[in-house]
């Protein structure tokens, strides 16, 4: 007679079974490598093509009698002041940077031939509109001497913009958003404007043997001939095509293949969830809570900036009255901090939660796990507080510009020496998870979930090292190349990549899917987010001064990357389902309800912030005219805090809630932080960025881009309405991080108290739940049917017959 196997043992059998056949396989592998050596390929041709025909830097610029007007040494000492003193924080150079400023690129040109054409008509000159655009659209720029001329005009145009920027950036400063004479000496005014007059220059001049110009024909200026090329409205069309074939394409798959790919947990076994209190924790998990309870106060720290930064919006000198605030942390102070605690805080969550899980892997970690931790919070906590208080010297003009203590280009803000410090500490992040895993991986396939942790996490380090090639003296256009890499390729790729891998690492350890599936969703979503997303970074520069193609490539493949944010919000449902369909009951629950929560809203923002705004300021047709208006802001704020704020905030209450007592978990107040915070930012979204950015496009459209860009305009009746509408869901926002607080100050209470959680370098095996036993089912089932009321019981007997 067979000896009947329990259960327990049974699913035990059947884990084990599932661990060691849990790896990609090769059709997987090689259809990652083939897209990724695609991709990689292309983007290493246009890195040579970006050296190679971006828009000249000139070794001088002179007048028609050849005396020099500018050096090469001078243009890159202007945009290493505008770099420094934080202009691109408060305006734009050729689209990018702030939204409050100018962009100066379109302000020097539109400026400057609207007095020359004023000059020649009172001069009693024929056509002066004419004149005026042929002058600028001529190329003088001599490739052999490397000297551009300009004609005397130009050059009498140059110094009525440098009396212009004196008094903009010097004299009036403190009333337009920035530090009071932002710019010291007459030299730097010059250097500054010499610089915008260069990109102004590249902006008009036909690029040779073509008929557009070096930024493909922007900005739109009537004065200049500045209309829409025709491979910009052919490669929108394009784009177009290929996002609606390539959802009818992932549809297609989905439907015949919805069995056996995506998020299902029906194979997953039936268990009991750890309650918090009963997780044991290893020292570096403990010290990663200190990373956890820091990203929430930066949070906090970030959002109240992004209010005062909003408010500059319509009084920039000035706070509610209260002056001082503005001269101590003027507009261009406070959105740099904004901006570079919101890629601080959410990388930092996404780094301390890669330390979390690592010891859920591996059920151990090797000693001194713990002090390493420490170290890198206290090497980031330094980064941190010493690149805003750098910042903050540099804007003031107490630093050389151009040094590597000074602030450098927008999202990469932080002086040079942070940056290095801060590419290192990933590094030694890296190292330290590393530690964790050595004894797990070996001896295991390269393809398993382990090596598919690791391998994301290098990425991390790997690729915002590529940053350090956009210096402050590197030419803009190439700076703009390798800039983009961190912004959009490490961020929307390689960030996302890893939270994904986390995240279904996260479901595997909590029982809830099999390794087999995870590693199916892991591959399938580095695919799909590579195929568009490593090419796609060149949507960033279709109006920076590099060759056309990469406009082609770029409005081509950022199309293409809406396709997988369509398909992952089709699978959020069965996402959120993972916790609900295992076997709950009144004493073991699923703990994570809000952890799970959060990344339902991921989801959410991902087809909306990052998708739907995203495509629809990168098709090259709408980007042309609303580049820098508040639509690029509305997309901002939905992907970055949408998905990225949101990732960070899943990750933080997951560890957290082993850290903090049961007894002490703020259920409710979790509960209203993430409707608040999800209302405030839809708020926000849709009754203040969006309208705004559509009132913006229509402005750009029908009068031109640099109306569109005014303070003038910015602040006509109409857009102050829509401004100051937003006030109700920044409030909702804001009361949405008071329980975020709250649960960093529980937070501390526990790791610091006499009765905290004791620490140990070995943890359960299964760590995070247990398997049921027959017995424990059948206990549960009684239960069930004992509290049962009599109204819950079908009189008719068929109904209550025991099957």
């Amino acid at each position: 007679m067979r000896k009947r196997i329990s259960t327990a043992a049974r699913l035990k059998t059947e884990q084990r079974i599932d661990h060691v056949s849990a790896y990609a396989g090769r059709g997987w592998v090689q259809g990652l490598a083939i897209v990724l050596l695609l991709s990689f390929t292309i983007m290493a041709i246009l890195a040579m093509r970006t050296y190679a025909l971006s828009m000249p830097l000139p070794d001088k610029i002179v007048d028609e009698r050849g005396n020099t007007i500018a050096t090469s040494e001078q243009i890159t000492h202007g945009q290493e002041i505008f770099q420094s003193r934080g202009l691109q924080e408060y305006g734009s150079v050729l689209g990018h940077g702030g939204y409050l400023g100018p962009d100066f690129t379109a302000e020097y040109l539109h400026l400057t031939t609207e007095h020359a054409i004023e000059e020649y008509r009172a001069q009693g000159k024929q056509e002066p509109a004419q004149a005026v655009q042929d002058e600028w659209r001529q190329n003088r720029y001599n490739e052999d001497s490397k000297t551009l001329v300009w004609t005397d005009q130009q050059v009498k145009e140059f110094h009525r913009m440098v009396d212009h920027y004196n008094d903009y950036l010097r004299t009036q400063s403190g009333e337009n958003g920035m530090f009071r004479d932002a710019l010291k000496t007459d030299q730097e005014i010059y250097d500054t404007t010499a610089f915008f007059g260069w990109t102004a220059w590249a902006s008009a001049a036909e690029r040779p043997d073509q008929n557009y110009t070096y930024t493909n024909n922007w900005p739109g200026e009537d004065n200049v001939g500045n209309k829409p090329t025709a491979e910009l409205l052919v490669w929108s069309t394009l784009s177009l095509i290929a996002l609606i074939g390539g959802i009818g394409i992932i549809f297609l798959i989905y439907g015949r293949w919805s069995r056996t790919i995506g998020w299902h947990g029906e194979e997953a076994p039936i268990l009991d969830f750890r309650q918090p209190d009963d997780v044991h924790l290893t020292p570096s998990q403990k010290a990663a809570g200190l990373f956890f309870i820091t990203i929430t106060v930066l949070f906090f720290l970030q959002m109240m900036l992004g209010a005062l930064t909003e408010h500059y919006r319509v009084e920039p000198d000035s706070f509610y009255g209260v002056d001082w605030i503005a001269e101590i942390l003027p507009y261009t102070v406070s959105r740099t901090w904004h901006l570079q605690l919101s890629l601080l805080w959410t990388a930092g969550s996404f780094l301390a939660g890669g330390i979390f899980v690592a010891p859920l892997i591996t059920k151990k970690e090797p000693k001194k796990q713990g002090l390493l931790t420490v170290i890198l919070f206290i090497a980031v906590v330094v980064v941190v507080l010493g690149s805003m208080a750098f910042e903050w010297l540099s804007q003031k003009g107490l630093l050389p510009a151009g040094s590597i203590f000074s602030q450098q280009w927008e999202f990469l803000d932080l002086p040079r020496v942070f940056q290095v410090a801060i590419t290192a500490g990933m590094f030694l992040w890296i190292f330290i998870v590393y530690r964790t895993m050595s004894q797990t991986i070996k001896g295991q396939r390269k393809d398993t979930m382990p090596w598919l942790f690791l391998f994301s996490g290098l990425a991390i380090p790997m690729f915002y090292a590529v940053g350090h090639m956009a210096s402050s003296g590197t030419h803009i256009s190439v700076a703009e190349f390798w800039r983009f890499w961190v912004v959009h390729l490490w961020v929307e790729d390689f960030l996302e990549l890893f939270t994904t891998v986390m995240v279904a690492y996260l479901f595997v350890l909590l029982g809830v899917v099999r390794e087999r599936i995870a590693i199916a969703i892991i591959m399938m979503d580095a695919i799909l987010y590579s195929f568009g997303g490593v090419i796609g970074t060149l949507h960033h520069l279709y109006f920076s001064g590099t060759p056309a193609e990469q406009m082609a490539f770029g409005a081509f493949f950022s199309a293409i990357e809406v396709v997988p944010l369509t398909f992952l919000t089709v699978e959020a449902w069965g996402f959120m389902q993972l916790g609900a369909r295992q076997y709950t009951n009144k004493t073991k629950p699923f703990p994570h309800r809000w952890a799970v929560m959060f990344l339902v809203s991921v989801g959410f923002w991902n087809f909306l912030g990052a998708g739907v705004m995203g495509f629809l300021i990168n098709l090259p047709i709408v980007s042309y005219y609303e580049i820098g208006t508040a639509l690029t802001a509305n997309h901002a704020h939905g992907a970055m805090m949408g998905v990225y704020g949101f990732l960070a905030l899943a990750f933080a209450v997951f560890g957290l809630r082993y850290i903090i007592p049961e007894n002490k978990w703020p259920e409710k107040g979790l509960r209203y932080s993430f409707w608040a915070l999800n209302i405030g930012l839809i708020w926000m979204v849709f009754i203040s960025l969006l309208p705004m950015g559509v009132s913006q496009l229509y402005e750009s459209v029908n009068t031109g881009y640099y109306e569109a860009r005014t303070f003038d305009f910015i602040n006509n009746p109409t857009n102050s309405l829509i401004e100051w509408l937003r006030m109700p869901g920044d409030i909702i926002f804001i009361t949405g991080v008071f329980p975020l607080l709250l649960l960093s100050f529980r937070a501390i209470k526990a790791y610091f108290a006499k009765d905290a959680k004791p620490t140990t370098l070995q943890l359960q095996d299964p760590p995070l739940y247990e398997t049921i036993t027959e017995e424990r089912m059948n206990e549960l089932a009684a239960q069930e049917r004992a509290e049962k009321t009599p109204e819950q019981v079908s009189p008719y007997r068929s109904d209550r017959r025991e099957r």
